[in-house]
C-alpha cells in the first residue's frame, strides 16, 4: 500500500456508511437546488469531526456528488474565526498529531439545530459550541 491509498482509506474511516449516504443525499439535493433556483437547504449537521490534540472542529452537512472527497460544513481551525466552507476528507485523514493521533469522528454527536444556527452561534463565540 502506498501513502495515497492509506490516506483514502483514512478518509473513508472518518464517516460511517450511513453518514456518507446522508451527506451525499444532502449534496445531491443542494446541487439540484443550485441548478434550479440557487436556493440551498439549510441542513442539520450529519457528523462532527474534531482534532483531539487541538481546538479544530468540523460540522459537516454535505458531500460533493461529483467529488465525494469534498465535504461542506462549518469549519473551525481553532483560531477564533469559524466559517462555512469545504474541506477535503483525505486531507483531514492525512493529518497526524502527537503520538500519531488523527482527526476523529465524535461518535456521540447529535445535531440539535441547522448548520446556519451553529454558524451564527460560532461567530458570536469565536468557536463551534456543541
Amino acid at each position: 500500500m502506498n501513502e495515497t491509498t492509506n490516506t483514502l482509506q483514512g478518509a473513508a474511516a472518518l464517516l460511517t456508511d450511513d453518514q456518507r449516504a446522508r451527506l451525499l443525499k444532502n449534496g445531491r439535493e443542494n446541487t439540484e437546488r443550485i441548478d434550479e433556483d440557487g436556493n440551498t437547504r439549510d441542513f442539520w449537521p450529519v457528523v462532527k469531526l474534531f482534532c483531539p490534540w487541538g481546538a479544530a472542529t468540523w460540522l459537516l452537512t454535505e458531500l460533493d456528488p461529483e467529488d465525494e472527497d469534498i465535504a461542506f460544513g462549518l469549519c473551525d481551525l481553532g483560531f477564533g474565526c469559524p466559517e462555512l466552507g469545504s474541506v477535503r476528507l483525505s486531507e483531514l485523514a492525512a493529518v497526524r498529531g502527537p503520538g500519531g493521533l488523527t482527526i476523529e469522528r465524535d461518535r456521540h454527536f447529535t445535531a440539535t439545530k441547522s448548520l446556519s444556527a451553529y454558524a451564527d452561534e460560532a461567530r458570536r463565540h469565536g468557536r463551534i459550541c456543541v
